[in-house]
């Protein structure tokens, strides 16, 4: 038997003729090695887990993919967790996790105030995405939501509007936050009022989009530019344009946040609209894929005590990209 370990995990010099002796049995038995018993012997897994609260997102699919990539190019394995933006679910997930031993979690939390600590009792690394609690100092990768929807309500204001609304995400939750305060600073530095019949939460849902487009519509004096802050939101607000029979761009301009590829052809999902979408392209590949990096070199770290824990509290911010096409235009005379 050690023989055979040899050869399979390539641990030490075995005869050629002998090595494929044995590399024929194994083939012919269909032997395959004991990963459970490997896994207590070494006390690793290579087993990573991603939570999110919504895989069906291409946002949030796409994230996956950055740090499927990462991760499997190392050897390791990833469990995908599902919260459905459920905070009890997602500490019921959690802690079923941390019984399966994996070796750490990639987490978007589904709630403000996260619940950190069995995590942290068990001295399981872990990285959050996306969003990130109030006051949070620990590892992260983020967007610059600030400066996004600061500069995409400065596209909007240099176009000449001056009534414009916004459909918030959901309440409480940090990326809602920060595009919010984007956009306030915006309308401030240029000296317009935030009307608050002009801000409504859409809590990042089609239907809710749908619903604060037609309050904002509806309204004696509407909007003449609308600034979404999703893209599920933004797609009930088509709808609900589309269903009162306003035009785009010339009776009210539409600027979106999100924007991915659909299909395997590589087209912006923006694109496949009419007139194709203004919005601010957030880096989900590389959300995914710098999160995995730093949670693999934070797993790498806990195995070697003796090494300098460099860069341990980290929040990484990536730079979001505003897209200029044809949803934009200046307000009507």
């Amino acid at each position: 038997m050690p023989t055979v370990s040899a050869v399979i995990n390539a641990k030490r010099h075995v005869r050629p003729e002998l090595a494929e002796r044995v590399r024929q049995a194994v083939e012919a038995l269909d032997y395959h090695p004991n990963e459970l018993a490997r896994s207590l012997r070494m006390q690793r897994t290579e087993i990573v887990a991603v939570i999110m609260p919504q895989i069906a997102s291409p946002f949030f699919t796409e994230v996956l993919r950055g740090a499927e990539d990462v991760t499997r190019s190392q050897g390791y394995s990833i469990v995908i967790g599902d919260s459905s933006a459920d905070p009890t679910e997602e500490s019921r997930q959690i802690k079923a996790l941390l019984t399966r031993q994996v070796d750490g979690i990639l987490l978007a939390p589904a709630h403000p105030a996260p619940d950190l600590q069995p995590l942290a009792r068990k001295h399981i690394p872990f990285v959050l995405f996306d969003r990130i609690p109030a006051g949070y100092t620990g590892p992260a990768v983020v967007t610059n939501n600030a400066e996004a929807a600061f500069e995409a309500t400065q596209h909007l204001i240099g176009l000449g509007h001056r009534r414009i609304g916004i459909i918030t995400g959901k309440p409480g939750i940090s990326t809602a936050i920060e595009r919010a305060e984007g956009f306030r600073k915006a309308m401030g530095d240029a000296g317009l009022p935030v009307r608050s019949e002009y801000v409504c939460c859409g809590d990042y849902r089609l239907g809710e989009g749908y619903a604060c487009a037609m309050a904002l519509m509806k309204l004696p004096e509407p909007p003449t530019a609308i600034f979404s802050c999703n893209y599920e939101m933004t797609l009930g607000l088509v709808r609900a344009l589309s269903e009162l029979g306003i035009a785009c761009p010339t009776q009210v301009s539409i600027l979106g946040f999100d924007d991915f590829v659909v299909g395997m052809d590589g087209f912006s999902w923006a694109t496949l609209f009419s007139p194709k979408l203004t919005t601010v392209a957030q880096p989900a590949y590389e959300i995914g894929k710098t999160a995995a990096q730093l949670l693999l070199s934070r797993i790498e770290r806990t195995r070697q005590p003796s090494t300098e824990e460099s860069g341990k509290a980290s929040i990484i911010r990536l730079r979001c990209e505003l897209k200029i096409r044809e949803s934009t235009a200046p307000p009507p005379s």
